[in-house]
């Protein structure tokens, strides 16, 4: 049997780097010194027998032993906090009955777990989920026929009358065939994706902010096909028709004809896919409303990275 001994904080010291790409940020983020994270991360890889990041002037690059590290310390330390959590919390004596808005990426990416974990939490709060546009939610929201939505806040319009809080920002990355030629560079750039086919989803507004980051750079990719559908557009790729940038939420490593899917981080800053909840700044929240918003926020946080 081999032995092991990693530590908890090592795989979130791990994580903490392998997102941020940086010592200096991996430490701001789990406020501990940069050498507490060299360190910790040294010990690892010695413990595993692998080279976890390649070290450049910039910055750190996940090793494919890295890559295939992150799912799995994602469910250690998720896992973790779950069972943590369900041995100090009791579920909660709220009733009351309220209306929750969702755009089409929440719900299906979600709200299936995020509302299975809110029944466990609080079994006595009826909510009712509606499914509509940005628009249409932000309306109802100043209506007062919702009171609340969880949505992408960074596509939110400026609006004074409503307030929102974030809670996930997913990274944005380049996803591919294994055997796609730009998987064997070291960096990767829009001007480099352009040159390939280009799969587009048409869902959430991504259209809008896909343009808008690739007009920002001067770059026009060339789609060749553009749909509604995510798993389209995933199994696209994963026959090799296309590549497509999407946000980490959104990812799955296998298409539904099985056949595999690789992401890769791209050069130019892309912008994430923020995940939130709103509420209309005229409505104070009641007890109810505030507790849901601070379990939400705690669930979509673990979920989000599962």
């Amino acid at each position: 049997m081999i032995n092991l001994k990693l530590s908890l904080r090592q795989f979130e010291y791990f994580l903490a780097l392998a997102e941020t790409r940086q010592v200096s940020k991996a430490a701001l983020r789990c406020n501990v010194s940069q050498s507490s994270v060299t360190i910790a991360l040294k010990n690892m890889e010695q413990t595993l027998g692998t080279t976890l990041f390649s070290r450049h002037a910039k910055g750190v690059h996940l090793t494919e032993s890295g890559k295939r590290l992150v799912q799995h310390a994602r469910n250690i330390v998720n896992g973790v906090q779950r069972a943590i959590s369900d041995m100090q919390t009791t579920p909660s004596d709220i009733k009351q009955r309220l209306t929750l808005g969702v755009t089409e990426t929440i719900s299906a990416y979600l709200a299936p777990a995020v509302l299975s974990a809110v029944h466990e939490r609080f079994p006595g709060l009826d909510i009712r989920l509606v499914e509509s546009s940005r628009p249409a939610i932000e309306q109802a929201l100043l209506n007062g026929q919702m009171d609340l939505a969880m949505m992408i806040v960074s596509n939110l319009t400026p609006d004074a009358r409503l307030e929102y809080q974030a809670m996930l920002k997913s990274p944005r990355r380049l996803w591919t065939h294994p055997d796609h030629e730009l998987q064997q560079q070291s960096q990767i750039t829009l001007h480099d994706i352009a040159q390939y086919d280009y799969i587009l989803l048409d869902m959430d507004e991504h259209v809008q902010t896909m343009s808008h980051y690739w007009h920002e750079h001067n770059v026009e990719p060339r789609i060749r096909f553009q749909s509604q559908s995510p798993e389209a557009v995933r199994s696209l790729v994963a026959f090799q028709k296309g590549v497509t940038v999407l946000s980490d939420l959104v990812y799955r490593p296998w298409s539904l004809e099985g056949r595999r899917i690789l992401r890769r981080d791209i050069v130019q800053a892309i912008p994430t896919m923020d995940i939130g909840c709103v509420w209309s700044a005229s409505r104070a929240l009641d007890t109810g409303t505030q507790a849901l918003l601070h379990f939400l926020e705690a669930s979509v946080k673990v979920l989000g990275h599962d």
